[in-house]
């Protein structure tokens, strides 16, 4: 997953919205690092389920990651500064994105996460 990130960070531009749908341990937070990694932070990714936003700055473009897991209303992502994170020239990602499909721009880009079977993972683009 973390080179799927990586690959996928070539197409990133400034106020691309990332829309990450899939099951725990899916690979959603593994993808992040590896898109984080190829902006050039050097921060450590981790999952924001308790923090729900992390901040990553200092590379190509900052990286705005969230999870919508533990929230409950479009209120409480409002209140986030949603709004204001969008209008950035970062990148945002969300994980649990489809808890409030509403909140996305059309334009963003959703990635379907799937544990397979066999234990592998594999991602898909939602048209």
């Amino acid at each position: 997953m973390t080179q799927l990130g990586r690959i996928a960070a070539g197409d990133a531009r400034a106020g691309s919205v990332i829309a990450l749908v899939g099951g725990l341990g899916a690979g959603k937070t593994h993808w992040t690092k590896g898109l984080v990694a190829a902006m050039g932070c050097p921060l450590e990714v981790t999952s924001p389920t308790f923090s729900l936003v992390h901040e990553y700055r200092g590379g190509r473009l900052n990286v705005f990651h969230f999870d919508f897991y533990r929230l409950d209303s479009a209120a409480d992502v409002l209140a986030l500064g949603w709004d204001e994170y969008l209008e950035t020239a970062g990148i945002v990602v969300v994980e649990w994105a489809d808890k409030f499909p509403a909140l996305l721009p059309p334009d963003a880009i959703w990635l379907h996460f799937t544990v397979e079977s066999d234990e592998s993972r594999t991602v898909a683009r939602i048209a």
